[in-house]
């Protein structure tokens, strides 16, 4: 189990590592998380839902993601709410106090999708959440040390040293442990670090002779193109333009924002997150992101002035409107069953649709190829396309539009599908067209299929944390480990 002193330690990119390598090393791997909190979700073959972090994870293993890899998925709905998912189906919302109350009783759920995975995985690497030393949410926990206890997991404990005070991260977090739970910890990992190993080796020894753990590897910072989960993301502070230039909207509540990853393997695009009319300059694209609370964000971005001045943009600028996004740039919205608030408003009339939000939600993967596109985008006809639906709301039109994408309108753009950059040539060619409307040229040789490309990043990952773990000691750690 791969725990740490907390969010956005570096967790995710670990478990993928490891999960990368003991595959390479001739192992059936599994991912697997007890409870995660993410807006970025991924929908399964089956057509249920799960972190998407542990669907990163499991094409890392080279494995089908499946809702026993992320049992407990919360999706925060408010500061002080989350939807809760139960094996990829919602349970319904709870505020923060409820579900405190009641996870314990999803300690069978958890068991059983444990079993699950270890009916065809060697080895399960299991991702703790936050830090075990959240004192005040220790109680009944299902999610670190609860989970380590209940599954007998030796746990490494994981330090961002990039973010400072990793000694005291190390050392504090182990010191809040319970005897039990500190017998546990069996490697000390510090990540993310810039410069020469040799200039730790004393704070090593001190932090080895303190804690009374092995320091199991210092690894490097990496700057790898993989998927983040957390609202920390560093793709949130990009403030470089370049030569083609995407801005996306940042709402509150954005969700999925992992759309957008496959424009950061291209050397000549930006992709910027802005969160006022202020940031947003003249972009070569705008993207509405996907929403957990699509007319709550609308409203956020009409009080901000982003609605205006993108709707003023629009004129002349392609926009493109994913999931929740695409909701907003229809006529109306409108909630009978308080799906979210409740009533009806208008949208930014950007697309001749309008949307009914429902209770039920869609979840399906869906494959196939642009129909005849018009206007700023008709070089993506016949492309080929593959992703996932998962939403709220159904939206419909008055008029013919493309099925693909849900509608077009002059420089307007609007789909369903998460993923939909990602396959074939896609991404390139539509930056060739944004490259087109600028009067310039850019090459796109050696942008490959994102797939591919992600695949080719796993290696890396692996390759690096071989190089900086001792896997000796981590292997030993798991031929002393009984087994359920």
């Amino acid at each position: 189990m791969v725990q740490g002193t907390m969010s956005s330690a570096g967790k995710s990119f670990l478990v993928a590592g490891l999960c990368r390598m003991m595959r390479q090393d001739g192992f059936s791997v599994a991912p697997f998380k007890s409870q995660n909190m993410a807006l970025n979700s991924y929908v399964t073959e089956e057509g249920l839902e799960m972190g998407r972090a542990q669907a990163m994870q499991a094409e890392a293993a080279g494995v089908r993601p499946t809702v026993s890899m992320n049992p407990i998925l919360l999706k925060p709905t408010s500061h002080t709410g989350s939807q809760v998912i139960v094996n990829g189906e919602v349970l319904g919302n709870m505020s923060a106090k409820e579900f405190f109350s009641y996870k314990k009783k999803l300690i069978p759920e958890i068991k059983k999708a444990f079993r699950n995975l270890a009916q065809f995985a060697d080895i399960i690497v299991i991702e703790g959440a936050g830090s075990p030393a959240e004192i005040n949410l220790k109680e009944n926990d299902i999610v670190n040390m609860g989970l380590a206890g209940l599954v007998d997991a030796p746990v490494l404990l994981v330090g961002d040293i990039d973010r400072g005070g990793v000694f005291a991260q190390l050392l504090g977090t182990l010191m809040l442990l319970t005897p039990e739970e500190r017998a546990r910890v069996r490697g000390l990992v510090i990540n993310k670090f810039r410069g020469d190993e040799a200039l730790l080796a004393t704070g090593i020894t001190m932090l080895e002779e303190r804690g009374g753990v092995v320091v199991t590897g210092v690894v490097p910072y990496m700057d790898l193109a993989l998927e983040d989960e957390d609202s920390l993301t560093g793709r949130f502070d990009r403030r470089e333009e370049k030569i083609i230039d995407i801005a996306v909207i940042r709402y509150p509540r954005i969700s999925n924002f992992t759309d957008f990853n496959v424009f950061e393997q291209m050397p000549s695009v930006s992709v910027r997150y802005v969160a006022a009319p202020s940031e947003l300059h003249r972009p070569d694209l705008i993207i509405l992101p996907g929403s957990k609370n699509t007319m709550e964000d609308l409203q956020w971005m009409r009080r901000n002035g982003l609605e205006s001045a993108v709707k003023r943009m629009a004129e002349t600028t392609p926009v493109f409107g994913i999931c929740g996004g695409y909701q907003m740039l229809g006529d109306r919205i409108t909630d009978p069953d308080r799906v979210e608030a409740g009533g009806e408003m208008c949208g930014m009339e950007l697309l001749p649709v309008t949307t009914v939000l429902t209770k039920e939600k869609l979840r399906r993967q869906v494959s196939g190829r642009f129909s005849k596109m018009e206007g700023s985008f008709s070089a993506l006809s016949g492309l080929p396309y593959a992703g996932y639906e998962i939403h709220v709301g159904r939206t419909g039109a008055g008029n013919e539009m493309p099925a693909v994408v849900g509608g077009a309108n002059g420089n307007v753009y609007g789909t369903y599908i998460h993923g939909i950059f990602d396959a074939g040539e896609t991404a390139a060619a539509l930056v060739a067209v944004l490259a087109e409307k600028k009067g310039i040229v850019i090459s796109t040789d050696g942008v490959e299929d994102y797939r591919r490309f992600k695949e080719k990043q796993y290696d890396i990952l692996a390759d690096t944390l071989r190089k900086h773990l001792n896997m000796e000691e981590i292997y030993g750690m798991l031929r002393e480990a009984k087994t359920e």
